[in-house]
């Protein structure tokens, strides 16, 4: 049967990367006031929102998940014509929007019993669940069964995922309230950077660097502890580097980082994605990380 792959705005791909993946997007909400939201991307460009923050220090802008009923819309056109849904979420640590999407998917079935819609919780967020997107995508271009690709991407290739990242400081993670295992880092009295990992859907603390440029580098070296402790082949790996306000930083990270995997036999430079509003209003705007996941045809 057909399908359509669809994911929540927090995956981060640009309009050109959706198309070319034939990817829908549901949107998340931002808002600077708690009173007026706008549809991320398509109503408040990312840009706008670093500017805002880096321009005005206090300012905390918050988001708001998709409801019910933007799912509802997203799905009935897709199961009108009869064909499936799979639809990829922000891990359920992070949002709710994996609720809203189960939800809309009960109420698609009353109306329609044999609709086809699999709502998957990604257990990441940015640059991971990107990717997840991306090798779904990937595997129903090259002929896989909407079964086949559904079971795929919430079984072993979902648990290779990982972000490995840093911040300018903790003030957002605390301020949101998504710090975590992360609390019990002094980063913030020390002027430390701390070091984070998101796996399984939970953020835990990866350590402490002295500076923005030893944060980088620690951030590489979890990469390389990642492959040393599973034994796999980096190769079979597809990367994104995730940068929120300075590109230019962004862009020479990627390079540190592709000269690094390089010599583990990596082939393929990686994708460089700006962190959407979703994630930098918890990290703030000077998050820098890299995603990581196994690519379908290697697991």
């Amino acid at each position: 049967m057909e399908y359509q792959i669809i994911s929540d705005s927090s995956f981060d791909l640009d309009l050109d990367t959706r198309k070319k993946y034939n990817i829908e997007s549901v949107p998340f909400f931002v808002s600077f006031d708690d009173e007026n939201y706008y549809k991320e991307i398509e109503e408040i460009g990312i840009r706008e929102v670093y500017e805002r923050m880096v321009s005005d220090t206090g300012t905390y802008p918050k988001t708001s998940l998709p409801s019910v009923q933007n799912y509802v819309d997203a799905f009935t056109p897709h199961v009108e014509a009869g064909r499936g849904v799979i639809c990829i979420c922000i891990t359920t640590t992070l949002s709710g929007s994996y609720n809203s999407a189960v939800n809309a998917s009960e109420i698609m079935k009353e109306d329609y019993p044999d609709a086809k819609i699999t709502v998957v919780n990604s257990y990441g967020a940015t640059v991971f669940q990107g990717l997840l997107a991306i090798e779904a995508a990937k595997m129903q271009m090259s002929g896989f069964s909407y079964e086949e690709v559904a079971a795929k991407i919430q079984g072993s290739m979902r648990d290779t995922g990982r972000i490995f990242f840093t911040v300018g400081n903790l003030d957002y993670l605390q301020h949101g309230g998504r710090i975590g295992k992360v609390a019990g880092i002094a980063g913030s009295v020390l002027n430390l950077k701390p070091l984070i990992t998101l796996k399984d859907g939970a953020i835990d603390s990866s350590g402490v660097a002295r500076s923005r440029k030893k944060s980088m580098i620690k951030v590489i070296e979890l990469v390389k502890d990642y492959f040393e402790e599973n034994g796999d082949n980096p190769d079979d790996y597809a990367y994104a580097v995730g940068f929120g306000y300075d590109r230019e930083e962004g862009e020479k990270f990627r390079e540190q980082l592709y000269e690094e995997i390089k010599s583990m036999g990596v082939r393929e430079e990686p994708e460089l994605v700006q962190i959407g509003a979703t994630i930098c209003v918890h990290t703030g705007p000077y998050a820098l990380g890299v995603g990581l996941i196994k690519r379908y045809d290697k697991v």
